[in-house]
């Protein structure tokens, strides 16, 4: 059973992050990363990790999802927009994807192939060792993390900034 709700969940945050790629229209883009946020929320109640559960759907689907949407009004981007756009922006993105697979690439071989299943453990989903871990062992790619969050949303800004 678990099985089954695992592909239902991969099939569904897959083609949703897909859509979000290649959507043409800003406003479904936004709504089917909510989608991918609640489908990975999915993914972490079924590690026993209820807070990031719901912290994944309070901070993310709700909070930034607001911001993206507010960023989106703000803009008001119209047709005549997307003239401008260059294919650079193209570029950039297709290399930065092509470093992130080599990235991944080289964790993957990385990776020590005789590992052992263990059966599951009980206070993996608890705050308390969550917070323990997170702001000792963790706590530089937590800040690293929202530094990346702060530096795409002024991304974001800027790409869409018209020149007045």
């Amino acid at each position: 059973m678990d099985q089954i709700v695992f592909f239902v969940l991969a099939a569904i945050t897959l083609a949703s992050a897909v859509y979000f790629v290649v959507a043409k229209n800003p406003l479904y883009a936004i709504l089917s990363l909510v989608v991918t946020f609640f489908s990975i929320s999915g993914f972490y109640l079924m590690l026993n990790a209820q807070f990031l559960f719901i912290i994944q759907i309070i901070v993310y689907a709700g909070a930034i999802m607001v911001l993206f949407l507010y960023i989106l009004m703000m803009l008001n981007l119209n047709k005549i927009d997307d003239v401008k756009k260059h294919n650079a922006n193209k570029f950039i993105g297709v290399f930065a994807t092509c470093i992130l697979f080599l990235g991944l690439l080289g964790a993957y071989k990385g990776l020590s192939g005789n590992t052992v299943a263990t059966s599951a453990d009980t206070t993996v989903g608890l705050t308390k060792n969550l917070g323990k871990l997170l702001f000792n062992e963790y706590v530089l790619p937590f800040e690293f993390a929202s530094i990346l969050i702060l530096a795409g949303i002024v991304g974001a800004v800027l790409v869409g900034k018209r020149d007045l």
